[in-house]
């Protein structure tokens, strides 16, 4: 009884210390929503369609794998759709809303692996892709977001869609 009561609390003075030192989730899914944001919004209209999709995609490719919640216990993969939700009603351009993805993915480089610079590339291609198809604007900033991401540790850019 007693190693059961020390590993449970070793194990949460081990989740603590990752968190202090790991990636702060809610930031990361609310640069996450400007992200989504820009690329919904990148010819200038972020359409109901492309509102019903985002939502979509962070109950179907984000929800499930995220563990961390706020203290209301919501799921902090959430934080990607009210950021979403904030850049539409303040009206926030594309490209500032692209750029404050970009500098939190640079300031935060260490901490983003392959998988996450993926997921961010399949989302970001996966909403463009859901309102008849992507446009040249599109394209361009997910070009863009690919040199980002794959650039951080001159890795080479994997092409996400035959995953």
């Amino acid at each position: 009884m007693i190693y059961i009561i020390a590993c449970v609390v070793f194990l949460t003075l081990l989740y603590g210390i990752l968190k202090l030192t790991g990636m702060d989730y809610r930031m990361f899914y609310s640069e996450l929503g400007k992200l989504l944001y820009a690329v919904a919004d990148a010819d200038g209209i972020v359409s109901p369609q492309e509102k019903k999709n985002m939502f979509e995609l962070v109950q179907t490719r984000l929800m499930h794998k995220e563990t961390h919640t706020d203290e209301f216990g919501t799921n902090d993969a959430w934080y990607a759709a009210f950021e979403f939700e904030v850049a539409d009603e303040q009206i926030l351009s594309a490209a500032d809303a692209f750029l404050s993805f970009t500098e939190y993915i640079e300031e935060n480089k260490n901490k983003i692996d392959e998988d996450t610079r993926q997921l961010c590339l399949v989302l970001a291609d996966k909403l463009a892709e859901s309102y008849r198809h992507s446009n040249k604007k599109e394209k361009f900033l997910i070009q863009k977001l690919r040199e980002v991401l794959f650039t951080l540790e001159n890795k080479p850019s994997v092409d996400h869609k035959n995953r």
